[in-house]
C-alpha cells in the first residue's frame, strides 16, 4: 500500500493510498484506521464516487475499530471522480458505471481484500451502499475474498440470487425506495431465506446519507448499529 503525501498522522482520520489490481490497474483508495485495528473492512461507494459522505463512513468505522479501505472504482474510466448528489450526478455516475464490467470492479475489491490481509488481518468484511450494495453482494457470491458482507439499498440484487453467498450477509432496504420495489425484496427473501434482511418502512433510497433529501436519521442509526454488530460478530 503506497501512501500519498497527504497522510494525516492520526488513527481515525483517513488518507488516500494507491493499490494495484491483478490486471495491473492502479487505483486510489481511501484508508482509515490502521493495521493495528482489530477488524478489517472494505467500504464500497455509491454511484457518486468517494464522496465526503463515504469517507466519513470509513472514518466512523475506523472509530469502531476497523481498518478500512474504500476503492475509487470509477478510476477505471475517470480517475478521481466525485459527483454531486443530484440527478445530473446520478446520470453521469450511471454512464461511468456502464463502462466498467463487474469483474473489473470486483478485481479492485479483491485488491483491497488482499491489502488488508497482507496488513495482518485474518478476516475481511465488506459493506456497500447503493451501487456498492450490489457490489458487496456480488463479492459475497462470486468471490471468496470476504468473510461477511453488508448491503445498504443495493439495487439489482434480485437479479443475482441464483448463487448462494460464501459468507454471512445482511441486507438493508428502504420500504419507500421506489428504485427497489417490494417485489424485488421479496424475491431475495424467497430465494435466500437464510439471509438477514431488514426493511425500514419510512425510508427511501439513500436513507443513510445526510447529504441526500431521503436521509432518515432513525433508519440510518438503526441500520448502522445492526451493521456494526453484524460485522463485529462475524469478523471477530
Amino acid at each position: 500500500m503506497k501512501h500519498s503525501s497527504s497522510d494525516k498522522k492520526t488513527p481515525v482520520a483517513g488518507r488516500m493510498v494507491k493499490l494495484t489490481a491483478t490486471d495491473g490497474h492502479s487505483f486510489g483508495a481511501w484508508e482509515a484506521g490502521s493495521a493495528e485495528s482489530p477488524l478489517a473492512l472494505i467500504v464500497v461507494q455509491e454511484i457518486f464516487g468517494l464522496t465526503d459522505h463515504i469517507r466519513n463512513v470509513c472514518n466512523d468505522f475506523a472509530a469502531e475499530g476497523f481498518h478500512v479501505l474504500a476503492p475509487a472504482v470509477f478510476d477505471r474510466t475517470k480517475p478521481d471522480t466525485v459527483l454531486e448528489y443530484s440527478q445530473a450526478g446520478v446520470t453521469e455516475g450511471l454512464e461511468l458505471r456502464s463502462q466498467i464490467p463487474s469483474e473489473k470492479t470486483l478485481a479492485d475489491i479483491t485488491a483491497c481484500a488482499k491489502a488488508l490481509r497482507d496488513a495482518g488481518h485474518q478476516k475481511v468484511g465488506i459493506i456497500g451502499f447503493c451501487w456498492g450494495g450490489l457490489l458487496a453482494w456480488l463479492t459475497a457470491t462470486r468471490t471468496h475474498d470476504v468473510d461477511a458482507a453488508v448491503s445498504w439499498y443495493g439495487g439489482g440484487i434480485s437479479n443475482h440470487v441464483e448463487t448462494a453467498p460464501h459468507c454471512p450477509v445482511e441486507l438493508h432496504f428502504g420500504g419507500e425506495d421506489s428504485s427497489i420495489p417490494h417485489i424485488e425484496i421479496q424475491k431475495i427473501r424467497d430465494a435466500r431465506p437464510e439471509i438477514e434482511e431488514y426493511v425500514y418502512d419510512d425510508a427511501g433510497h439513500g436513507f443513510g446519507c445526510p447529504e441526500r433529501p431521503s436521509f432518515n436519521r432513525d433508519a440510518r442509526d438503526l441500520a448502522w448499529s445492526r451493521s456494526v454488530d453484524f460485522l463485529k460478530t462475524n469478523l471477530a
